[in-house]
């Protein structure tokens, strides 16, 4: 049996675009998974990218397609990316997912399993609440939300400085950016990519 999985992110630097790629190879550790990744619309403009060194970092993920709304209720599992503003999501994802009232009233991702990872510029800097508060849009939705639960025992790694939390995997890249997801952290993405697509068959079946 097949099962599609969308992994719907947003990135400015390349961060939480490692950190999708990390949760596609998890996925397709499933037999029939069939694993799609697309990136939201970008809103800013191209003269601010261009002076925040953000237009040539995204050019590494410029071949990844922009996700429109329509192709949500194809999935059957949706795992998000987003990087955290003020301890929210992004303007990015946050305008995404405000055009999805038609699939809201429609009851089109109910049952769906829904999923998130983040990253931050610092330890502290909100990855949690951007995880937590972005579940409430998918219990709005009517999803399932999948985390990252602690038999993945890399989120309690205690000997160098790591993301990750119940709420779903993460990343820290220091306040520069220069900091790109470690292995440690790749390793959680990958975990919860599979946790999610193991999920998601199992409701397929059913």
């Amino acid at each position: 049996m097949s099962v599609k999985i969308q992994i719907i992110f947003y990135s400015s630097y390349g961060h939480i675009y490692q950190m999708a790629e990390g949760m596609a190879a998890g996925a397709r550790e499933v037999e029939g998974a069939e694993v799609r990744l697309l990136q939201v619309p970008e809103l800013v403009p191209d003269e601010v990218l261009e002076k925040s060194g953000a237009k040539a970092a995204r050019q590494a993920f410029a071949h990844i397609p922009v996700a429109t709304v329509e192709q949500l209720p194809e999935a059957d599992a949706i795992i998000f990316g987003t990087p955290t503003r003020f301890g929210n999501m992004c303007a990015q994802m946050r305008n995404f997912l405000d055009q999805t009232g038609s699939l809201w009233m429609n009851g089109s991702l109910v049952g769906k399993v829904g999923s998130v990872f983040s990253s931050t510029a610092t330890q502290h800097g909100g990855q949690e609440t951007t995880l937590t508060s972005f579940h409430t849009t998918l219990l709005h939705q009517g999803m399932i939300i999948v985390g990252l639960p602690y038999s993945e025992t890399r989120q309690m790694t205690m000997s160098e400085i790591s993301g990750g939390s119940p709420y779903g995997a993460s990343t820290i890249t220091s306040g520069d950016g220069s900091r790109m997801p470690s292995e440690n952290e790749l390793a959680m993405a990958r975990f919860q990519g599979r946790h999610v697509a193991e999920i998601a068959k199992k409701q397929a079946q059913k």
